[in-house]
């Protein structure tokens, strides 16, 4: 690779996202927290500045990984200006961070996952003459089905600005590059696809004696039931609503089935619409589940289901994937490339309450071909969706964009601003010995 043959230093990529853990809002931070460890697995270097959150420090390094979080410089009036102060605070610390980097001669490259880490990436970009690597997760034309609405009109625009300022675009899926390309006008030789994935032994689930999974599990369900299992936000592109309007259908052709749904988030229309179809008693909210209770939850359920109206990729599904448990999902945007249908799992028409309870009930009066399928869905983990190899491809778009930055303007004209300060140290400092 062009970028380990001309340094012997490593590479130095400077990550930006609002959210990292502990701080968890989406998918983003899961995201960066598993690439993070490939790359510097892989001995790339890595710098991740993020946005502050209790009980963590404002910097340390953790497993390799060097961390800054911060906090958004004023009160903010409501979330966008939220998310512009944060950036603010997030380019001081880039600033501050890059000029003590580039005392070593080896490349840096700047990392921006979604539009909320533009205003910083672009400043630092143009400012250092860097070139800026973007990750878009997700479009607001995909999540709202268009643009609607000033709001909706601004996070589209700052979404454009990234991709144009970009490098390289990293999606994580076919149809990511096909929305980029039509929501944003991101070229497509562009744009670089690359998935997500998952630490499969992060889900391996701990084993319980009899009694013991069966106590867990009656927290839940009662033993005659078969658990059909849903983790996610309880907003409308994560199709809950089509999951819980399926229901009546499903308990018509397997009788004892129950739904439980996990997740925070606004819930009261999902209690209702449940009320309403007469189904509230076969519906449990679980709310918030910590990690710990997930990987028990999955050893007991018999079904994980992500009906999706919107999903770029759909790392849920993955994890249960990882945790062998048999998945359902529609076909909504990139979820047919995740699970293939018939091979790994079962893809349902979305937004169709009748197809979804059609797949379900599928795998519960098939349970031979359910776990024939997790299994095969288990076994592409490591082809497809291993972080270890999802780094690497990583790494080779950042050789490409580092290659071609040691071809272009910005590299002639940074290296003639670095030898020209180099220049100016000493003059200057005889100037001074002189008038003293």
């Amino acid at each position: 690779m062009a970028l380990i043959k001309k340094t012997a230093s490593p590479i130095r990529v400077i990550m930006l996202s609002w959210e990292y853990p502990p701080r968890i809002v989406g998918g983003i931070s899961r995201h960066l927290f598993e690439l993070a460890h490939g790359l510097v697995g892989r001995g790339v270097e890595v710098h991740v500045i993020t946005c502050e959150h209790p009980g963590t420090k404002s910097e340390e390094v953790e497993d390799g990984i060097h961390l800054y979080r911060v906090g958004p410089k004023g009160q903010a009036n409501d979330f966008i200006h939220w998310v512009q102060l944060l950036n603010e605070s997030m380019r001081e610390r880039g600033i501050a961070l890059i000029e003590e980097l580039k005392t070593v001669d080896a490349p840096i490259l700047i990392h921006a996952h979604d539009w909320l880490a533009h205003y910083a990436a672009s400043a630092l970009k143009h400012q250092f003459q860097l070139p800026l690597v973007a990750t878009i997760h997700a479009t607001e034309h995909g999540r709202n089905s268009g643009i609607n609405g000033p709001t909706q009109e601004y996070i589209n625009s700052v979404e454009w600005n990234l991709q144009n300022e970009a490098w390289r675009v990293i999606v994580c899926t076919e149809f990511m590059k096909r929305e980029c390309e039509r929501a944003l006008n991101t070229p497509w030789d562009k744009m670089d696809i690359i998935y997500n994935g998952v630490d499969a032994a992060k889900f391996v689930v701990p084993e319980f004696s009899d009694a013991e999974k069966a106590a867990f599990r009656a927290k839940y369900a009662a033993p005659e039931e078969k658990i059909v299992f849903f983790v996610g936000r309880m907003v409308r592109e994560k199709g809950v609503q089509i999951l819980i309007e399926s229901l009546p259908k499903i308990r018509w052709g397997y009788h004892d089935t129950k739904l439980v749904i996990a997740g925070g988030g606004h819930r009261d229309h999902l209690v209702n619409l449940a009320a309403y179809l007469g189904m509230e008693r076969h519906v449990y909210f679980a709310g918030f589940i910590p990690d710990a209770e997930l990987l028990k939850l999955y050893s007991v359920i018999d079904i994980a289901c992500y009906p999706s109206l919107y999903e770029p990729f759909g790392i849920v599904a993955l994890e249960a994937m990882a945790a062998k448990v048999p998945v359902v999902v529609s076909d909504a945007g990139g979820l047919p490339e995740v699970v293939l249908n018939g091979i790994t799992g079962t893809t349902t028409y979305a937004g169709n309450p009748n197809s979804l309870a059609d797949g379900i009930l599928s795998l519960l009066h098939q349970p031979d071909r359910a776990r024939a399928m997790s299994a095969a869905a288990y076994e592409r983990l490591d082809a497809d969706f291993n972080w270890d190899k999802l780094a690497a491809q990583t790494i080779e778009v950042y050789d490409r964009v580092w290659f071609e930055y040691l071809e272009s303007n910005w590299a002639a004209i940074e290296a003639q601003n670095a030898a020209d300060t180099k220049e100016k140290r000493p003059r200057q400092k005889a100037q001074l010995i002189g008038q003293e």
